[in-house]
């Protein structure tokens, strides 16, 4: 494997989990609400998305501007399981074992702003009561839970990172 592949995969990957950590922290710390706000999931995915294509870019100029699939795919997709990893890790601490009644705080949350939506969306209060009930069953800060959703966020970062790697790779095969 290129070094330079290699280590832009793990040093941004470190920072993404370390800016994840910090973000999670910030969100706990200020009010936990914020967990069910929408607009900054949004802007979480987003900044996600353009650390995809920074990471990318980065092993491009130090390759001399010309980068394979592989290679552009390879530097993303380390990147995406060192982020992912330390960020699930820290919140499987965090919920699990430092502060397992914030993940019922937040529950309650997503459910009272869920069971909101959906009457503003005019669902009848029989299939409001169907969700909240699957919500109140369901522990999405458990251990098994948190290593499912990493699972699902893996999925959607390889389609991402093979997605990027064809509209960044070098058109040429051939490198200098």
């Amino acid at each position: 494997m290129n070094e330079i592949v290699k280590k832009n995969g793990i040093q941004y990957g470190v920072i993404t989990g370390i800016i994840s950590v910090l973000i999670t922290a910030g969100i706990y710390a200020i009010d936990l609400s914020l967990f069910t706000s929408m607009w900054l999931q949004l802007g979480l995915v987003l900044f996600y998305l353009v650390i995809g294509v920074l990471v990318i870019r980065s092993a491009k100029k130090q390759l001399n501007g010309k980068i394979t699939f592989k290679e552009a795919f390879t530097t993303y997709f380390i990147s995406a399981i060192i982020g992912i990893f330390i960020s699930v890790a820290f919140n499987i601490i965090l919920f699990n074992y430092i502060d397992p009644a914030a993940k019922e705080t937040i529950k309650e949350l997503v459910i009272k702003s869920t069971a909101e939506f959906m009457e503003k969306m005019g669902a009848k209060s029989s299939d409001i009561n169907k969700a909240i009930k699957g919500m109140q069953e369901k522990d999405v800060y458990s251990i098994s839970e948190s290593l499912k959703g990493s699972i699902f966020t893996i999925m959607f970062s390889c389609i991402y990172g093979l997605i990027l790697a064809v509209i960044m790779k070098t058109k040429s095969p051939n490198r200098d």
